[in-house]
Formats: structure tokens, sequence, C-alpha cells
């Protein structure tokens, strides 16, 4: 027997098996311990959160842009197409509503009368001056012609018999076998016979003109209409309606207006020579027509409408311009060099300022107010508010606000942006090595 167990000295002693496997007492939780607990986690996320403010990831290449990219994104980056201002030139037009009018218009007509025999156009082909449009039956003025040849030969040979009188009775009152009377008589009938003979000369040029007028000639240039009348029909040189109508239609016109105010540019550039330059658009002002140049300037303002009458001339060899077609015009006048061009899409207004959304270094927008000078097409001048390379918010402005953070991408390019605006860092799209590898670090992170 072992004499140092306890057992052995104090029989009332418990076994060892029952003293060494007894549970300790159970011990009370305080509730105060859990409260310890979430406070300490909600101020590691305060402090991750304003740390991840103040240290924002590169955006770039490597996987360290790729991470802060991701990083973004989780916190709610807006993703936004964007643009930068750039220089430019921008031009100034003056626009107006116009109509296309040839500059030479001819309604042929008659100028004799007669049947009409023959036709020797075709609707709507281009004729040249001097071609021969229309004949008239000439023989009624080859008949009146013979009759004033034949008159005109007898009315001769008593012009020269009463000459030849005349002749012998100056020789006679020289002897005085004749009085001085019958000298004055003949002398007198001769002058009389010498104005028969001019009348019947112009019977005869009368008839040779009316044969003439028989043979109907383009007086210019032009592009013949339809036809007004057929063969068969008697003409007459009274007829109020025409034969046919020819337009002149290379080079042609367009007259449109102005309003006064716009006048002295106007006025003080064409008087000093400049050559101003006019586009005629379509109705829908999508697609130029042609291309010309102001060729002058009405002499009075309408006062009904406050505006002035000008006339463009146009080289019109593709026949795009139509006489009487409407046209939208635009005269330019100015072309501003060297500013600062946004595209009109990225231009906000209130009812207080004009505006854009400006993404900064650290891709967060701003507002910031702009004046604008020139709008043309896609483009606008900025005079103030904005330099050359800053980015400017084109779509997604409905989810911006003042400190929104944005991931910007601009138009053409794929991608997120590499580099913060301005930082000099290449754009969306931009395909470094350091992107790709970036790129499959992160792909490999997720």
């Amino acid at each position: 027997m072992n004499q140092n167990h306890p057992s052995a000295l104090d029989p009332a002693a418990p076994p060892d098996s029952v003293t060494q496997h007894a549970p300790p007492p159970p011990k009370r939780h305080s509730g105060r311990g859990w409260l310890w607990v979430l406070l300490l986690a909600l101020l590691a996320v305060g402090g991750y959160y304003f740390w991840s403010k103040k240290n924002p990831a590169p955006a770039g290449g490597g996987a360290s842009g790729a991470g802060g990219a991701a990083q973004k994104k989780g916190f709610g980056a807006i993703p936004v197409v964007a643009a930068k201002a750039r220089r430019g030139n921008i031009p100034v037009y003056f626009t107006g509503l116009g109509a296309v009018t040839p500059i030479y218009t001819v309604e042929v007509r008659s100028r004799v009368d007669g049947e009409l025999m023959q036709i020797n156009f075709k609707e709507g082909e281009i004729v040249h001056k001097g071609d021969a449009l229309l004949e008239i039956d000439p023989r009624p003025y080859q008949v009146m012609l013979t009759q004033a040849e034949g008159q005109l030969a007898r009315d001769q040979a008593i012009l020269d018999n009463a000459r030849v009188d005349l002749t012998r009775y100056k020789t006679l009152l020289a002897q005085n076998a004749v009085p001085e009377q019958q000298l004055v008589t003949q002398a007198s009938l001769v002058e009389q016979e010498i104005g028969i003979v001019k009348t019947d000369q112009g019977v005869i040029d009368s008839a040779k003109l009316n044969i003439t007028y028989s043979h109907i000639l383009s007086p210019i240039t032009g592009r013949i209409g339809l036809r007004l009348v057929d063969p068969g029909n008697i003409v007459h040189a009274a007829d109020t309606n025409a034969l046919l109508v020819i337009t002149q239609i290379d080079p042609i016109s367009v007259i449109f207006t102005i309003a006064e105010d716009q006048l002295p540019v106007v006025t003080q550039k064409f008087w000093a020579g400049q050559h101003l330059m006019v586009d005629a658009f379509d109705r829908s002002s999508n697609t130029k027509l042609a291309t010309g140049v102001l060729a002058t300037l009405d002499n009075q303002i309408d006062q009904t409408t406050g505006t002035l009458k000008l006339r463009a001339n146009f080289d019109n060899k593709d026949n795009k311009l139509f006489p009487n077609q409407f046209v939208n015009v635009r005269l330019l006048v100015q072309l501003k060099q060297n500013v600062t061009l946004i595209p009109t899409a990225t231009v906000q207004r209130n009812t207080q300022m004009t505006y854009v959304f400006l993404v900064q270094a650290n891709n967060k927008v701003t507002v910031r107010a702009v004046n604008l000078g020139t709008t043309e097409g896609d483009d606008s001048e900025v005079t103030s508010g904005l330099a050359p390379g800053d980015v400017v918010v084109m779509t997604g402005v409905d989810k911006l606000q003042e400190g929104t953070q944005v991931t910007a991408h601009f138009p053409g390019e794929t991608g997120a942006t590499a580099g913060r605006p301005g930082s000099g860092a290449p754009p969306a799209g931009t395909p470094p090595a350091a992107g790709k590898s970036a790129s499959k670090s992160a792909h490999k992170a997720r």
C-alpha cells in the first residue's frame, strides 16, 4: 500500500478519478462584451473608408491599377462617356430660307401668225442658244416677199425714168426751152419715186423678217419644259400663252433672306470685296446640295418681315438644284480660329446657368459653369470656364452630382479609362503590356 496516497491517509477523501475530472463551476457572461466587439468593427470599417478616400488606388497599368479599378467599382463608381476640350476652328453662319431661281427664264412665243408645222426638241432636254426649236409655216410670208420684190422693181423703173426726165429738163431750161416750174415739178416727182422705192424695200425686209420669225430659235442655253402647243395648231403673235419655257440651269441662283440685324456684317464684308460662301441644304437641312458665292443684295428691306433678299450663284453641273426648289441657306460670314471647342452634347442648362460636368484628376466630377460662343453642328465654342485638355462628361449626366466618383470612357475606345483625367496616362482602350498583365492579375484576384 502507498502511504503517500491521500486515500490512505484519509478514508473520507474522494477517489482520484473524481478529484481529477470534476467540471469547474459555470461562469456568467456579461452582454457588454458583444457591444465592444460591434464598436470595434464599426471603427475598423470607418477607418478603412477614410483611408481609401485619402489614398485612392492608382489607375493605370499593372495589378495595382486593375485592383484600384475593381475597388472603385465596388464602391459605386459610375461609368460615363467623356470628351476632352480641344483647340480648333469653328465657322459662323447666318441662316435663311430660300428658293432656287434661274438666272434666266424665257417664255418662247410666236412673233408671226401661222400654222405650227414642226417641233425640233424633246421635252426636258438641254438646248443651246441658236438651236432650232419650232417651225411655223413660212409660205405666206414668202408670197408676200415675192409681191414686194415685184412692186419694188416696178417702182424702181419709174424712179429711173423720172431721173432721166429731170436731166432732160435741166438741159432744156438752160436753152430756155421749158419753164423753170416744169423742172421743179419733175424734181419733186423724182423724190416721190425715191420714197416709193424705200417703202417697197421696207415691205421686202418685213417679209424676210417674218420668214425668219417662222423659224423659232432658242434664245438662251437651258432646259426646255413641257410642250404647251402641239403641231398643227394655228398660233398668233397676240397669243398670251407661251409655246414653251426655257430655264437656265447651269449656273443657277438661290434667292434667300436674312434678318436686317445681320445686314451690317454682311454688307461690310461684301462691299469690301470678300467672296462670301453660301451653302444650300435640302428641306431637312441634313444634305448639302451645293456651294456657291454671294452675288448681290436687294436694294430695300421688306418692312413686313424685317428681312433683306440676297442672291447667290451656284454651279449646277450635277443638277442637284432645281428651279423653285425650297432650300435652307447658310451664309459663312466668319471663321473663328484657335478657340476652345467641346461637343455640344456635353453642355447642360438650367434656369440659372449653362454648365458642364468636369472630371477632375481624382475621377470625381464637379459642376463647372461655362460661357458659350458659337455653336455649329456637334461643336460648341467655350469662351470661358474650360481650357483645352479638360475632360467633360458627355453621356450619363443624369446620375451625376457634385463629387460623384466616375469611370470615364472616351468615344471609340474600349475598356476602362487608364490614368486620371489630365494626368498624361493613356486613356481607355490603350493596350500597353502592363495593362494586359494587370487585367490578368485582376481576373485571378476575382
